[in-house]
């Protein structure tokens, strides 16, 4: 399983550019076969671009710092 601690670290560095737009995320659970499950919150949560920001943004520098996760999902 994927370590919290490492997801976070990426998390943060990912955190202040999406606040900088008025929106934030929340790592909401890891589960057992890898996959990261996040709140987007504020603007990112109403965004009509939040699935790029999901998918190109979020989810590739996890996945380039964490080989390891599958994939990233919003719920």
């Amino acid at each position: 399983m994927v370590d919290r601690a490492m997801v976070d670290e990426v998390m943060g560095r990912i955190r202040p550019l999406l606040q900088r737009d008025g929106g934030d995320v929340e790592v909401a659970e890891i589960t057992d076969d890898n996959v990261v499950k996040v709140r987007l919150r504020g603007a990112c949560g109403s965004c009509p671009m939040s699935i790029m920001t999901l998918k190109g943004g979020i989810e590739a520098e996890l996945k380039k710092a964490i080989p390891e996760i599958k994939s990233v999902e919003a719920v």
